[in-house]
């Protein structure tokens, strides 16, 4: 699979300079003839001056942005527009399924404008890998792995039968079946280039993902970063990204971690650091002697949380313990010759130890990795770290605290509720901060053998203690690979995962994106007779109020040994200090610490167990799949048949009335709010992944349509089917509407009063003709990147959101299918202006808009103020003003 060298005439070609490396001969751009200025440069930023220097067409990439990026010192501070062309694109099926469903109407709407729907194939490498799909209905059981799995084929074979078509109808697109891992950890250990040599040239492996953990790659040295499905499709069709040259904040780490705290918690450190430093839209690049200190998986956990932290990437440049590491993961011995003769050749090879090579950066901020404690995220954000040592202090705290991010504002005389319940012939009791999940899931920490092997020897020692885990809390164990289900069984300690209830359930992201699967009825039942704030724990990066479970009000983010050590509690409300975990066969105190496994041991076993053989093994079969995947028949068309009665697969309505010519500029004339919402309103709230509520709007429709909630399965999984999709746009049961008062998917038809649906409501609107818009707060669209996030709305007739501030990949996304993201001008707010929500709202752009101006918005009570335009470059300006990006490639191609 390659990707096409840029068109034209290179102005940098001169740069060209040949290298042998082993017996091979190779080219690649000099970067350092451009100067002393590139020594100085960020190492992350040398990486975005090569792609343009190479891609330098006088086009996409002129010689102009070449000259801004170089001059990155300078330029950084006057928000300068500037190309990026990634090496490549990575998808996982949930966002995965609505590109390639984009790409075949894309397909269908050239024919229909009378152009070769051929052309219309991915232009750059394209790997996409099904992990989303699989959830955990079975669990504790040695069959759960293959129940799961069954499940999986069952609920998705549309799906999945439509992805085999896309692998075989688009060129340079690869599909890896399901039952093989996590999409992150698999792009680290096998899809990962580090470098790329394409007819006889080398430049930086660089990539784009439609999810927003993709900068998980960034701890491999791969600069990388998680966009929208639909700026993703115009990279896969050849375009640039365009971006704002980023400011880098140096992030200089020094010390060692201290033999108690593991990569988890030292990454629940850092976002919350880097949240109070205030990282959003920046890039972050690490540096100093506590690098060295860290493995590749080490820094790769810190880049992965990387979202949650706000940054665009937190990159951590190649150096020596790459090299180890593409050796252990079986890469191919002339492969790292090459990636460490070119790097070291382009001035991209870092010694974290000598502080000549430390670059230039926007500001620094430095962490002594000393100081990290043992620490989970929660009770609902991935920024809020606790200390372990406070927990029990903490959470109390929570429950008196009135309701918000910290607080569930539980009645002092409701605080000791106790409810009693059957499960399997025994009675228990479950009360506030109670955990009813306990999974070790997520490529946060499942791609790291350190913490995966920790965990597994703290099972072996709590096992040997005589301590167990209550057969009520649903436990799980979900590995981001066969690597690490190959090395947990190499080194014995499987059986005491499974004994504490830990068993294989599965290689997925599972729990961490809200594939929980159902609570036992009893527990479910005991959690709403008593109103609990039950508890969910997760070696994931997110959890946001909603998204695990309906069921657990309270998650916290952990490393996979404190997974297991609050599993066997079976409370958050305990000290591990003071308070045992259980006894053990002789009635003895056993505390946390009398089982915590040793540094020493963790290393000896990880050193004896974690071989390039077993790496070699399981990805050498990566693309084979499974017996159920292999039996799926798929079309050889160029076109798809799509399936009317289907509920899973649809051809969407965004090209369905697109012309040749450009549209006529949008007029947004008194339009309704239909939603009133206030700060961090995610993707989760806008556009759910989790269960379909079976009194939704969604619920319905598919009942229409003859199916069962059995048969529902998730909205993630229905990601390729519109009607789904729009019924399920804002129909999270933790969105919090102003207009309501309290959580649920609800809003109020402002014409009638009536309280309904929200999809409900947007029909009777677009019934009337009437435009909407969405009023928010802070952080809008944060959390994971959704292109059905923007997609919903659209589909709802939303036309302009207007906020106090947005989250990257969604803003984009906004822009994407052409809804004009706005926003209050400093120091304003909905409240400050005093709007109710119940004005009309009249938006006209002007004909010659430019990036960020700001434009009038008039009331229909007469009142009127002023917005920012968020389109931030001229690239989004014309894709907004052709209707959407899909629209403008489909135009671009008839061309």
């Amino acid at each position: 699979r390659t990707m096409n060298m840029a068109a034209g005439s290179n102005s940098f070609n001169n740069l060209q300079t040949e290298l042998l490396v082993e017996d091979k001969q190779y080219k690649y751009y000099d970067l350092k003839q451009l100067g002393d200025k590139y020594g100085r440069l960020p190492f992350s930023i040398r990486v975005l001056l090569e792609a343009a220097v190479r891609n330098c067409d006088g086009f996409q990439v002129k010689s102009q942005d070449v000259y801004n990026i170089l001059d990155w010192e300078k330029k950084q501070e006057n928000k300068v527009e500037i190309p990026f062309k990634p090496a490549r694109v990575i998808l996982q099926d949930f966002t995965g399924v609505p590109a390639v469903v984009d790409f075949a109407a894309m397909r269908d709407a050239v024919k229909k404008l009378g152009g070769d729907p051929a052309k219309i194939n991915p232009v750059c490498p394209a790997d996409l890998v099904i992990d989303h799909s699989v959830q955990v209905d079975f669990h504790r059981s040695q069959d759960a792995l293959e129940k799961n799995q069954a499940m999986e084929f069952e609920r998705n074979r549309e799906r999945f039968q439509f992805l085999k078509w896309g692998a075989k109808a688009f060129k340079n697109m690869l599909i890896v079946p399901p039952g093989s891992g996590i999409v992150h950890q698999v792009n680290l250990e096998y899809l990962g280039r580090v470098v790329f040599k394409e007819d006889g040239v080398m430049y930086p492996d660089s990539v784009v993902g439609t999810d927003s953990h993709t900068t998980m790659i960034n701890g491999l040295g791969i600069l990388g970063w998680g966009v929208g499905g639909i700026e993703a499709e115009a990279v896969m069709l050849g375009q640039s990204i365009s971006m704002v040259l980023p400011k880098v904040v140096g992030y200089k780490l020094t010390g060692n971690i201290n033999p108690l705290s593991t990569s988890t918690d030292v990454v629940l450190t850092i976002t919350k650091h880097l949240r109070q430093v205030g990282v959003v839209g920046k890039f972050v690049e690490f540096f100093g002697p506590g690098v060295s200190q860290l493995s590749i998986a080490d820094r790769a956990t810190i880049s992965n949380m990387c979202p949650e932290y706000g940054a665009t990437v937190g990159f951590f440049p190649v150096d020596g313990m790459n090299l180890l590491y593409m050796k252990q993961t079986a890469r191919d011995s002339h492969q790292i010759a090459y990636v460490e003769a070119y790097l070291k050749a382009v001035g991209m090879f870092r010694n974290y130890n000598d502080e000549k090579e430390d670059p230039i950066f926007s500001e620094i901020v430095e962490l002594d990795l000393r100081s990290v404690v043992p620490s989970l995220s929660g009770p609902k954000r991935p920024h809020d770290r606790v200390p372990v040592s406070d927990m029990k202090r903490d959470f109390q705290e929570c429950l008196d605290n009135k309701v918000g991010f910290k607080g569930f504002q539980i009645p002092v005389d409701k605080q000791k509720t106790s409810v009693e319940f059957m499960y399997n012939g025994k009675q228990y009791s479950i009360t506030h901060g109670s955990i009813v999940i306990s999974a070790i899931t997520s490529c946060t920490n499942t791609s790291n053998p350190s913490v995966m092997l920790g965990a597994g020897l703290l099972a072996r020692n709590a096992i040997e203690k005589g301590l167990s885990v209550a057969p009520y809390i649903k436990t799980s164990l979900s590995p981001g690979s066969g690597v690490v289900t190959y090395y947990l069984t190499e080194s014995g300690v499987i059986p005491y995962l499974e004994q504490l209830g830990f068993d294989i359930v599965g290689y997925g992201c599972m729990t961490c994106i809200g594939n929980s699967g159902p609570l036992p009825e009893p527990v479910v039942e005991a959690i709403e007779k008593g109103d609990l704030v039950a508890c969910g724990v997760l070696s994931g990066n997110r959890n946001f109020e909603g998204r695990i479970n309906p069921h657990t009000r309270a998650n916290y983010l952990a490393s996979p040994l404190l997974c297991l050590a609050y599993a066997i509690a079976g409370t958050v409300s305990i000290d591990f200090e003071t308070q045992p975990l259980g006894t053990d066969k002789h009635g003895k105190p056993v505390f946390l610490r009398d089982i915590w496994p040793s540094r020493a041991e963790l290393q000896e076993v990880e050193r004896q167990h974690v071989l390039p053989v077993m790496f070699k093994e399981v990805y050498s079969k990566i693309t084979e799949g499974n017996e159920k995947w292999n039996s799926l028949v798929a079309s050889d068309s160029l076109l798809y048949s799509w399936d009317e009665t289907s509920t899973y697969i649809k051809n969407p309505p965004f090209l369905e009335k697109m012309a040749k010519e450009l549209p006529l500029p949008p007029v947004i004339d008194n339009a309704a709010v239909l939603l009133f919402l206030g700060d961090s309103v995610t993707t989760d709230h806008i556009s759910p992944a989790g269960s379909i509520a079976r009194n939704s709007p969604a619920a319905r429709y598919l009942g229409s349509k003859g199916l069962t909630p059995r048969e529902f399965n998730s909205y993630g999984s229905r990601r390729g089917n519109d009607d789904v999709m729009a019924r399920g746009t804002f129909a999270n049961i933790r969105l919090l509407n102003k207009f309501i008062g309290k959580a649920g998917p609800k809003t109020i038809h402002i014409p009638s009063n009536e309280q309904m649906d929200v999809f409900d409501a947007a029909q009777r609107y677009r019934k009337d003709g009437q435009s909407l818009i969405v009023l928010a707060g802070k952080d809008y669209g944060s959390g994971s990147s959704r292109d059905w996030a923007a997609k919903g709305p659209w589909m709802l007739g939303i036309k302009a959101v207007i906020a106090e501030s947005y989250e990257r990949i969604h803003r984009s996304n906004l822009v994407g299918m052409g809804i004009i993201p706005l926003q209050y001008l400093e120091n304003e707010t909905a409240e400050t202006l005093g709007l109710t929500g119940k004005e009309g709202y009249t938006i006209k752009l002007p004909l010659d808009i430019v990036p960020g101006q700001i434009v009038d918005i008039q009331l229909s009570d007469g009142r009127g103020f002023k917005a920012k335009a968020r389109f931030d470059t001229d690239i989004e300006l014309k894709y907004f003003q052709h209707g959407g990006i899909l629209n403008y490639m489909v135009r671009k191609m008839l061309d």
